[in-house]
């Protein structure tokens, strides 16, 4: 059964002989990121707009089961991106230990996770993978559009989170970018615990007493963050790392989403704060109670 998985996730003739390119991979070229990404721009605040006209300001639109089936879907999804990374990666440190040795740039496979050798070419295993989860950020995209239905709400962070994350993993790809695969593979776990609680709540189950999610995103921020330091450490101790313009690049957009990310968070955190204050002082479980009651209504904000 172990034999017959690693196959089908890392050993199968289509993953080992991948290779990016403009020619053979849908969606690779630069003129369709950026035509993507206008056109969901434009499509959702087009949604938005035509929402506002059509029905009453608090009126939502009943979406029934879509929500859990897309969740449940990206959950999946993220589960079989990880587990086939996870073997991927396990694969290229053992059929590539003997050129580490004659470079003598990386020394242990952690090392590997975050520095690729310079002259890393995008082809193999790892960056099959990595365009398997870039396409799914298409399936990402989704998730504003109901949002607006649901909660008839569009904000400019929700467009730049999705716009920027979806073009970081066109990066990756394009310049055979470090980092990359620690990052796959801390963001996949996030999102197939993360939509599979969305999947569970959505369905009706009871949600947890915090806000899961938000607490999540802060976490997985946060590892890249650190991540990033050590890729930048590497790179000036083990004479250079592949791809670290587009580094560069993504961790200035890391850094700005961080920032709005936990702006937000703050915000929001100090509002919840501020109207449990002036609510009085209740009893411990009705306390308990509304407590629950934002972080589910949290949870179907997000």
């Amino acid at each position: 059964m172990m034999q017959s998985v690693k196959y089908w996730l890392s050993e199968h003739p289509s993953i080992v002989n991948f290779r990016w390119s403009q020619t053979q991979s849908f969606g690779s070229t630069w003129f369709f990121l950026f035509s993507s990404i206008v056109v969901y721009v434009v499509a959702a605040i087009t949604l938005h707009a035509f929402l506002s006209i059509i029905l009453p300001k608090r009126r939502r639109v009943p979406l029934g089961l879509i929500l859990a089936i897309h969740s449940l879907c990206i959950s999946l999804i993220s589960a079989v991106i990880f587990a086939g990374i996870l073997l991927s990666a396990a694969a290229d440190i053992r059929d590539t230990r003997w050129f580490w040795r004659r470079t003598k740039t990386i020394t242990t496979p952690f090392q590997w996770l975050l520095c690729f050798p310079l002259g890393t070419r995008p082809s193999g295993r790892v960056f099959f993978w990595s365009y398997v989860f870039y396409l799914s950020r298409f399936l990402h995209l989704f998730r504003t559009f109901f949002t607006i239905l649901r909660r008839r709400k569009l904000t400019f962070f929700h467009l730049f989170n999705q716009s920027i994350l979806l073009c970081m993993s066109f990066l990756w790809l394009e310049f055979s970018q470090s980092f990359q695969v620690l990052a796959i593979l801390l963001a996949t776990l996030l999102y197939s615990v993360v939509y599979g609680y969305r999947f569970w709540t959505a369905i009706g189950l009871p949600s947890a007493c915090f806000p899961f999610v938000a607490n999540c995103q802060v976490v997985l921020l946060c590892c890249n963050l650190v991540c990033h330091f050590g890729v930048l450490f590497l790179h000036f101790l083990k004479g250079g790392c592949n791809g670290m313009g587009a580094w560069g690049f993504n961790s200035i957009l890391n850094g700005v989403i961080l920032w709005l990310f936990l702006d937000f968070y703050v915000r929001r955190h100090l509002r919840k704060r501020n109207a449990d204050d002036i609510s009085g002082h209740g009893g411990s479980s009705s306390s308990s109670a509304r407590s629950c009651g934002n972080s589910a209504s949290e949870i179907k904000s997000e």
